[in-house]
């Protein structure tokens, strides 16, 4: 066997799947392999985790294990025997379909930490009796050695200890930092000022980040989106970078934020051939301008990065770009027309978007139809969007790059009567839809404004050269003094239409323009335009498309002086492109770690639920903590997936069920590039109407071309930080709930096998104990509304855990959508016994006994029907929107 030798490193040979096959092993570990792992200063030792299974079709021997490494002072590689653990109670396995019955047996061991700190890599290696040869886990996967990085007590305070080399001419100074346990630091140099209609450049040096491990950078894959990168060693993105970080040999964080839309400069960080981290700055004013670099080292990413964020704030808030005029307009606009009420419907309503569903050639009979066949399929959106090939342009039968806008007005040949007519035909036949939303591009439409249309002659306009690429040429647009009363006059039009709501696209043609003195007058223009009209007229009814330009993301989405805005993600979804769906997913996961901390509410765009990768799309958009669209094709939709993802209010309206926090890679995948063999893991939260009630929800992704299985520790929850609280963990869709587990133990873990597009959604619920009279420990949790992906979400109070006398306890609940109450109790009486010793009640009322269940595979899930009891008793939703239900149990 390669590499069974006492002292020899072992090999990396090529991948054989042995893990499909009949007969097949297979270890598992935590700290997991293929990974860094990276220990808090006040650990000495971390314990090995170990899970070693074998099919069933061998004949179970006395396995054996070991752990290689090299954490010695010499760098020697050595070995250390595992133990094998007897464990009080077995963790929850969830398997794949095609993933056969197995023996499991767990190992263990404790490794000191190394005197000198150094990091130290490791791998396993095992066999399933003495007769049998040693088996080295990276021969059987893809997985490289696991690596672990110690952090020291006391980080170095100064900047020079992580960037060497930087340029002299940067003025630094250290800045107080609102992070805990992270230092902060401002970077300032300048770049000239524009002459003519010639920007003005400067490339400053930040220098190599030293004792570097791993880097990750946000970087512009073109204009207007953002999308991760990954590397090891030498910095090295082939894209300009928004955002860098660099986890170092001592495994603490340096994070790098570029800021942007300041004294009309515009900064991204490059790489040299060096590995130097270059800020290049372009700045349109006539004036000399900073550049703006925010740097912060913390013992965690997100630490760090909060850190810079929220001084980028401090920065931005510093510097006003808006105009006297401006700041007026968009006060008077958030006193006056701004109305919170409208944000649930717009934000948690079921939306259907016109784009993949009914294809370029759009005409308002396809959409008729297309509501029509989801009325009568049961699908009741509460919002529609009217995408592209709607408006009037000019240039049929050209690129879309070139046909240019020409009327307020829908087009004739589609839309006959005109959008007024459209609008209302819809609201008269759907009266589910509350909100009608268009589409169109920040400037016009994709070519801009046509030169002789009827926007051209009311309008002042003037032409800007872009920049060479994709939308090489000259566009004419309407000028800066008119661009307010343009976007006033439009969005009165649509609001006079019957059009309530916008997704405004495109936005990165403000900087395509190429001459410094229309990216000057222009770029924020428009912003400020936008914001303030869609305010006015449209509330918080608006989206932000192709919007990640560096400008847009400080100037627009970073502030908190308005309310939040609904911006686009990612990239787009594109069903026939087979490759695009789980690198859809991976980027919009690690692009949230940046959008996340701004004032917006990511979109993770619109998918299709009749597709290959239908459900796959449709759990990441329940964890991404924003709106779910639909674009179906008319007449292919997916009942069951849809209902996963919604529940019907006692309004009779559907809403999604969205976590309250926003989704995101969780901190331990950060630098995991998207080729390793490893699940992608997105965190977010919900919490009820306090902070004492939360759960923790992580969608799973298998993004790789292989089957994988995977040990999912309890420490991967967000939230999940008090070492003695007790959990449980849910699966969906399969509804398995493992033992109670906490922080404190070692086989807090949940072993997760998933087929190619596979996923599952696991929920952590706190377990809340209470003692009756009995003196029996009862343990509860809420668990939401079984059968849906993030049920959790559902639960809008914070539930009341009560002790009773005469041995009962009481649970009440409040839930803002209809379905199955799922209530977890450790004492459940057993089905036969359960109409004698449990009550539910509704409004004070009891519901009806066969709507209240003791559920199929978990005997102490209580699952109570709300939606049947609700509609069998005849209730209404007078003026509420929510259901509080009461459960008693002895």
């Amino acid at each position: 066997m390669v590499g069974d030798g006492p002292h020899e490193k072992p090999s990396q040979l090529k991948f054989v799947r042995v893990a499909q096959m009949l007969l097949f092993s297979n270890a598992l570990c935590d700290p997991p392999l293929g990974q860094t792992t990276v220990l808090k200063s006040s650990q000495d030792s971390v314990k090995f985790t170990v899970l070693l299974e074998s099919s069933k079709s061998f004949p179970e021997q006395n396995w054996e294990a070991v752990l290689w490494h090299n954490g010695h002072e010499t760098r020697e590689w050595k070995e250390l025997a595992l133990q094998e653990t007897t464990i009080p109670e077995t963790p929850l396995a969830i398997q794949s379909d095609t993933r056969p019955h197995v023996y499991r047996r767990w190992f263990s061991v404790i490794l000191d930490r190394p005197l000198n700190s150094a990091p130290v890599q490791f791998t396993l290696k095992y066999r399933l009796s003495s007769y049998d040869a040693w088996r080295w886990v990276n021969e059987h996967s893809y997985l490289t050695d696991g690596e672990l990085l110690f952090q020291p007590e006391t980080p170095p305070e100064d900047l020079v200890n992580y960037l060497k080399d930087f340029s002299p001419d940067f003025l630094i100074e250290a800045a107080e930092s609102e992070t805990p346990h992270t230092r902060l630091w401002s970077l300032t140099s300048s770049v000239r000022g524009a002459e003519g209609k010639a920007s003005g450049f400067a490339d400053t040096s930040l220098g190599v980040p030293r004792s570097l491990s791993r880097w990750f950078s946000l970087v512009r894959i073109w204009s207007p989106w953002l999308a991760p990168r990954h590397g090891q060693g030498q910095f090295s993105p082939h894209e300009d970078a928004v955002l860098s970080s660099f986890l170092r040999m001592d495994g603490l964080h340096l994070v790098l934020l570029a800021i942007s839309g300041v004294d009309e400069v515009l900064t991204v960080f490059k790489p040299d051939a060096h590995g130097n981290v270059i800020a290049h700055s372009r700045n349109d004013s006539t004036e000399p301008g900073q550049v703006r670099i925010v740097a912060a080292v913390g013992s965690t990413f997100n630490a760090a990065l909060a850190a810079v964020i929220y001084h980028a704030r401090k920065v931005v808030r510093g510097y006003d770009s808006m105009s006297k005029v401006v700041q007026e307009e968009m006060k008077t606009a958030l006193e006056k027309d701004v109305k919170a009420e409208w944000m649930e419907n717009w934000y948690d309503g079921l939306t259907y978007c016109t784009w993949n569903a009914l294809g370029q050639d759009l005409h308002e009979q396809k959409i008729f139809d297309a509501l029509d066949v989801l009325k009568d399929k049961g699908i009741h959106i509460t919002n529609l969007i009217i995408d592209d090939n709607w408006q009037s342009v000019d240039n049929h039968g050209q690129s879309q790059f070139q046909r240019g806008w020409t009327d307020f007005e829908a087009n004739k040949q589609g839309f006959p009567g005109g959008l007024k007519h459209t609008a209302t035909t819809i609201r008269e036949k759907h009266p589910n839809i509350q909100h009608i939303a268009v589409w169109h591009a920040i400037l016009g439409y994709w070519g801009a404004v046509s030169p002789t249309g009827n926007i051209a002659k009311n309008y002042r306009t003037r032409k800007v050269r872009k920049s060479k690429g994709l939308v090489e040429g000259t566009m004419t647009v309407v000028d800066e003094q008119d661009v307010p009363r343009m976007y006033d006059d439009f969005y009165r039009f649509l609001l006079a239409s019957g059009i309530d709501s916008v997704k405004t696209d495109a936005q990165f043609f403000l900087d395509v323009m190429d001459d410094a003195d229309d990216r000057r007058d222009l770029i924020k223009t428009y912003q400020d335009a936008w914001t303030i009209a869609s305010l006015r007229y449209f509330s918080i009814k608006a989206i932000s498309c192709m919007s990640q330009i560096p400008q847009i993301l400080f100037h627009t989405q970073l502030p908190t002086n308005k309310p939040r805005l609904m911006v686009r993600n990612s990239d787009d979804f594109f069903p026939d492109v087979p490759s695009s769906h789980p690198f859809h997913i991976f980027t919009n996961a690690l692009t949230a770690l940046l959008t996340s901390h701004l004032n917006v509410l990511p979109d993770w765009d619109m998918f299709q639920t009749s597709h290959p990768y239908s459900s796959f799309h449709g759990a990441a958009r329940c964890v991404s903590g924003g709106p779910i669209y639909i674009t179906d094709t008319p007449g292919q939709h997916s009942l069951p997936l849809i209902h996963s993802m919604t529940a019907r209010t006692i309004r009779s309206t559907t809403r999604i069920l969205r976590p309250n926090a926003i989704g995101k890679c969780i901190e331990a995948g950060v630098y995991v590039p998207y080729e390793s063999p490893r699940f992608l893991k997105v965190g977010t939260y919900h919490t009820g109407s306090s902070a004492d009630y939360g759960v923790s929800i992580l969608g799973i992704f298998n993004i790789s071309e292989q089957s994988l299985t995977e040990l999912v520790p309890l420490r991967d929850f967000d939230g999940v930080t008090e070492e003695g609280k007790e959990y449980i963990i849910r699966a969906h869709p399969s509804g398995e709930i493992s033992p109670p587990m906490s922080l404190s133990s070692e086989f807090s873990v949940v072993e997760l096998a998933l087929d190619t597009k596979g996923w599952n959604v696991l929920t952590a619920y706190p377990l809340y104990s209470l003692h009756p009279s009995s003196g029996e420990r009862t343990d509860i949790a809420v668990l939401g509304l079984v059968g849906k992906m993030t049920g959790a979400a559902a639960v809008v109070g914070t539930p009341v855990f009560e002790s009773r006398d005469m041995g009962a306890v009481r649970v009440n609940v409040t839930v803002k959508a209809l379905g199955v109450l799922g209530i977890y109790i450790s004492t459940l009486p057993p089905s036969s016994a359960l109409q004698d010793h449990t009550m539910v009640l509704i409004r004070n009322q009891p519901i009806p006994a066969h709507t209240v269940r003791v559920a199929g595979d978990n005997d102490k899930v209580l699952e109570i029907d709300v939606e049947a009891a609700w509609r069998e008793m005849g209730l209404e939703a007078g003026w509420g929107n929510e259901v509080g239900v009461e459960v008693v149990v002895r």
